[in-house]
């Protein structure tokens, strides 16, 4: 009598691609669900690609007889515009989604933390992406920001930035009891990055221990990035240092985003 194969062998054994496939599903679906939840939510919507658009609108009067100081910060917050309402918007919607009890359903039913994490992120990184656009093609072709380097890597930074905010937002939302908690979650996060930047002085120049402490925040990448690009034509060596560390960060923030998903809502 022979024996039928052992439930370790290959045979029994779901394949990689099976799982991974099932994987991209539950995560589409996510994306989709969140996609749909946003479409009926129309001030999230201005907020993501309207109020950047306005915001560089009105920098743009702000220096209207020095056109110069307007080609020298608005790059920079052409990257950190994007950073911020995406930290704003997904850090209140993921909030709503464990308030309501909806986040509890989903992970009880067979949706693994990655991948609900990946759909979330899949479908603000979408918004994101067309909120980069506008808010680039704007700042060029409309109000003249001028720029040496490729408008292609301003949106890649611009996009990354956005990418950043919103694996900013959903983190902090597993720390937060409330949508006023979420928001008071940007002094702490938002403000400290955005006064050691390099926006307002250059970061050589700050006390020494704040030099340290910007060297280790993703939005001063965001800035130099940007500020690479507008004074560049090529894509420089910092350029391509700048980009990976703001991806890296993103990545990095959305894994502890998983890991800090709680099965219950409080």
């Amino acid at each position: 009598m022979t024996d039928g194969p052992s439930p370790a062998t290959p045979l029994t054994r779901p394949s990689r691609a099976a799982a991974l496939s099932r994987s991209c599903s539950r995560t589409l679906a996510t994306a989709a669900r969140v996609l749909r939840q946003l479409r009926h939510d129309p001030r999230s919507i201005a907020l993501m690609l309207v109020v950047p658009c306005l915001m560089l609108f009105l920098l743009r009067w702000v220096f209207d007889r020095s056109p110069a100081t307007f080609d020298d910060i608005g790059a920079s917050l052409l990257g950190i515009f994007p950073l911020i309402t995406m930290f704003l918007v997904t850090s209140i919607a993921t909030l709503r989604e464990r308030t309501s009890g909806t986040l509890e359903r989903l992970l009880a039913m067979p949706l693994g933390k990655a991948d609900l994490i990946a759909g979330y992120a899949l479908a603000f990184g979408l918004l994101a992406v067309l909120q980069s656009a506008l808010a680039t093609g704007l700042a060029l072709w409309f109000l003249g920001l001028d720029v040496v380097g490729s408008p292609w890597l301003l949106l890649l930074v611009a996009l990354l930035d956005a990418l950043l905010g919103t694996a900013l937002g959903l983190f902090v939302s597993a720390f937060a009891a409330s949508e006023f908690q979420a928001v008071q979650f940007m002094p702490a996060v938002i403000f400290p990055q955005l006064l050691l930047c390099g926006l307002f002085t250059p970061r050589d120049r700050m006390q020494p221990a704040l030099e340290a402490i910007s060297d280790a925040l993703p939005m001063s990448y965001a800035v130099d990035g940007m500020n690479e690009v507008l004074r560049h034509p090529e894509v420089t060596d910092a350029f391509l240092r700048d980009a990976l560390v703001v991806a890296g960060c993103a990545l990095l923030v959305l894994v502890l985003g998983a890991a800090t998903l709680r099965r219950r809502t409080g």
